[in-house]
């Protein structure tokens, strides 16, 4: 999938930008705070249908005004034609999200159409955070490839919130109305199964693509791990749910499913989180996240200040993973144009540069790059 072309009106610090983009590598240079950031996330958003930072669509609106849109030409849909994907936000409205000349009725129907991965300073939460954040990584990476899943989740997580409200319902009275939770649990079956097999089956697949790509940026000096941990390993969920239907009476919560999966980040025989050092904690998400890539196929991939807090020869070898075959289209940003110049260089010695100042992106141009001799 490439993107030919952004439009952007009054997106967060960006009145108004009309970018065209190389089909490889495009640079995005500047201070912090000048708004590189915000031209990725509008990316994200016309892949994922919301930003990557912000919940609230209207405080992706520039402040004073009433009304954003972001439009991305887009080719690589199959048939070899192009294909505008437009999101409009105006405030105490409905968000409007538009492929071709056509509304979306459900915005779950656009995920996966534009895969995409972004690597940023953000991605810490999925060390220092709870399990939430760990298990939103996994959905995100199956649910672009495997529309299902996405559904089988949602049905899920509907269940379980409706579980969960009857269970808060019935604290008093338990004796009241308990067969209705025989009904959400009888129907929650079939969608944890369909989750528990599609995550233990990409975690499986996924471990030795992130184990080599970490292999190579690290120079093989450190042993990592993912380990996949779910109560459906060990035990019927029907037969889970009855056995601690009193407990969940008092919590209040389900206790049990598919919603308390763990996915486990070892450095070495320790969690990340306890052992790792600042740069091994990035190295270690940066090689998910390249990894994400590799298994989705080469999507859209956005690197938000990656080169922060990293050795140089840990950069160096960033640079030669990611200009490799494996990468299709990137977006990159960075307050030095130094660590760019030497990536466009690995990239064949072209790609394109954009200037970001207070909201305003120039472009550079094509920049031409000498190859080291």
């Amino acid at each position: 999938m490439i993107l030919h072309e952004l439009n952007i009106l009054n997106y967060k610090n960006i009145r108004e930008a009309a970018l065209s983009f190389s089909d490889k590598l495009n640079c995005l240079v500047g201070l912090n705070g000048q708004g590189k950031t915000n031209v990725l996330d509008a990316i994200y958003l016309l892949s994922f249908t919301k930003s990557a930072f912000t919940a609230i669509d209207s405080q992706n609106i520039t402040h004073g005004e009433e009304l954003a849109m972001v439009q991305g030409l887009y080719a690589g849909f199959g048939d070899g034609t192009e294909e505008t994907i437009a999101c409009g936000i105006k405030r105490g409205v409905k968000k409007q999200f538009r492929r071709g000349k056509k509304d979306y009725k459900r915005l779950i129907d656009h995920i996966g159409l534009i895969p995409l991965v972004m690597i940023s300073p953000e991605d810490a939460h999925l060390i220092d955070d709870g399990s939430d954040e760990r298990r939103r990584f996994l959905d995100s990476v199956i649910a672009q490839q495997d529309r299902n899943y996405l559904e089988q989740l949602n049905r899920y997580n509907a269940l379980l919130k409706q579980r969960n409200a009857l269970l808060r319902q019935l604290a008093d009275r338990p004796q009241e109305d308990a067969g209705m939770l025989e009904i959400y649990e009888r129907q929650m079956i079939e969608p944890a199964g369909t989750i528990f097999a599609a995550r233990e089956r990409f975690v499986r697949d996924f471990i030795p693509v992130f184990q080599d790509i970490h292999a190579q940026i690290s120079g093989g000096n450190e042993q990592v791990a993912l380990r996949y941990v779910s109560q459906l390993h060990d035990r019927d969920l029907q037969e889970a749910f009855v056995r601690t239907r009193n407990r969940d009476l008092i919590l209040g919560w389900t206790s049990q499913g598919v919603h308390k999966d763990e996915l486990e980040m070892q450095l070495g025989d320790h969690l990340l989180r306890r052992v790792g050092s600042q740069g091994q904690q990035k190295t270690y998400l940066i090689a998910m996240k390249l990894a994400q890539a590799v298994c989705l196929g080469k999507p859209i991939l956005l690197l938000d200040d990656i080169f922060d807090r990293l050795d140089a020869e840990r950069v160096a070898r960033i640079i030669k993973v990611v200009g490799s075959e494996l990468f299709g289209q990137i977006f990159i940003t960075d307050t030095d144009r130094r660590y760019l110049t030497e990536l466009i260089r690995n990239n064949g010695g072209l790609g394109r540069v954009f200037h970001v100042e207070n909201g305003v992106i120039t472009p550079a141009g094509e920049q031409e790059v000498p190859r080291k001799s």
